[in-house]
């Protein structure tokens, strides 16, 4: 005796969604994803070996603070990467490919030049230490060039989101290497052991590099000048010279709110009254995986939503989240707050914060030509850290002037402009 089926419909949508599920968890476990993954922790690795580990080995050698903050010219690189991104446009090197060379050549010269900052002595010879940092900084630099690039290229349009999330918490997982393991390292071993184990968590990297499959690119450009000419003059023909404009002041208003309501993290849960302790294990460790769990979600949510659909919901989410520092600063006028309520908070400003950078890194990649993505992006990217550090140092000014409640009400008043751009930009309504 047969049964039949009384909602075939029914299991046909259910069917459906079985598929789609199941394919988005390809995508997730996709081999280009664990790409992201290993490229991503190449990427960050060199700037926390420059920002934690650097300055720990010079302090512990007792160097002079004003030393170790001059080191913070060594920087400079990441800020200015735009200027040579045309050179690795056109060119490859050893004939290995045109973005495959470039990343093997740049992750060498990291190993070599991390590892080698062992062997020097500071108090003897401080200028060969910056000389060997300059080197990791360009060098780095180069690397995320080309990382960035090669991303663009590989990743299909509806991968970008999911894929530059992956890539950025990866990043951003790294420094526990140079910010934690290593630094606990230096405490039983020599800082040549130390240095060099840190280098050597970069030969992976290089391993997979070997093995990556360079993509082809028929409109690559053939001569040096149209390498730095032509990226240009391809994003204004293409966009128009209106929209291109409202994607640059896009690109500078995004995360202004959100990035100087944490310029003052630290000096602001001090002022609440909490202690050194607190701050170190709750407020930072929470800050960090907040911000991973929130970029990977928002990698995953973007296969659905799309960039622009993201760019809006994110956005929002990301806005309203500084809220919950104006009601610590309330609250702290009177009594501490209880840490439950700074690590709600936090969890809350933070990955509303991991939500919006995945969304703003994919539109940035979206934005760019695949014959230039080097110049393009690397245009873009600087282009989005120059109005945060010129902001980001004037908010002591501003705090001191208007107070921590109202300094975090003036941030999430400046994130309102980002977001009335989106109309111009990345319509809710348009699909990618």
């Amino acid at each position: 005796m047969s049964v039949s089926n009384d909602n075939p419909a029914k299991e046909n949508n259910n069917a459906k969604n079985n598929d789609g599920f199941m394919g988005m968890l390809k995508e997730i476990f996709s081999k280009r994803m664990g790409i992201c993954v290993v490229t991503g922790f190449a990427s960050g690795m060199p700037l926390f070996v420059l920002i934690n580990l650097l300055s720990a080995y010079l302090r512990k050698e007792g160097l002079d603070l004003k030393v170790i903050g001059a080191f913070s010219l060594m920087m400079i690189p990441y800020t200015w990467k735009f200027v040579w991104a045309p050179f690795i446009d056109r060119y490859e090197v050893f004939k290995l490919g045109r973005r495959k060379g470039w990343i093997i050549v740049s992750q060498i010269a990291l190993i070599v030049a991390i590892a080698s900052l062992g062997y020097v002595n500071p108090q003897e010879s401080i200028i060969t230490v910056a000389v060997l940092a300059t080197v990791v900084a360009f060098a780095s630099a180069t690397q995320d060039i080309v990382l960035d690039a090669y991303r663009r290229e590989f990743l299909p349009d509806n991968e970008l989101g999911l894929g530059n999330a992956i890539f950025v918490n990866a990043y951003r997982v790294a420094g526990l290497i140079p910010g934690g393991v290593s630094l606990i390292m230096a405490d039983y071993f020599s800082w040549t052991t130390v240095f060099n184990f840190t280098a050597g968590c970069l030969i992976p990297c290089l391993l997979l590099s070997f093995f990556l499959k360079e993509q082809n690119c028929s409109h690559a450009p053939r001569t040096l000048k149209a390498a730095i000419v032509e990226p240009f003059a391809e994003f204004i023909y293409r966009r128009g010279v209106k929209a291109a404009i409202f994607i640059v002041c896009f690109v500078f208003l995004y995360k202004i709110g959100d990035s100087m309501a944490l310029a003052l993290a630290t000096p602001f849960y001090m002022d609440l009254g909490y202690n050194l302790t607190t701050i170190g294990i709750v407020a930072k460790n929470v800050g960090l995986w907040s911000t991973v769990v929130g970029g990977l979600l928002g990698g995953v949510f973007m296969l659905k939503l799309g960039i622009n659909r993201a760019l809006w919901v994110f956005g929002f989410i990301q806005l309203i989240t500084i809220l919950g520092f104006v009601l610590l600063a309330r609250l702290g006028a009177h009594e501490t707050p209880s840490v439950w309520l700074l690590s709600l908070v936090l969890v809350c400003e933070y990955g509303g914060g991991g939500l919006g950078t995945a969304a703003f890194v994919a539109f940035l990649a979206k934005e760019t030509n695949p014959a230039y993505t080097a110049t393009q992006l690397a245009l873009l990217t600087s282009f989005s850290a120059i109005p945060r550090t010129f902001c980001n140092a004037v908010t002591g000014y501003l705090v001191e002037g208007l107070g921590w409640e109202n300094f975090f009400i003036l941030c999430t008043v400046l994130a309102i402009p980002g977001m009335l751009l989106l109309f111009k930009v990345a319509p809710f309504s348009q699909k990618n």
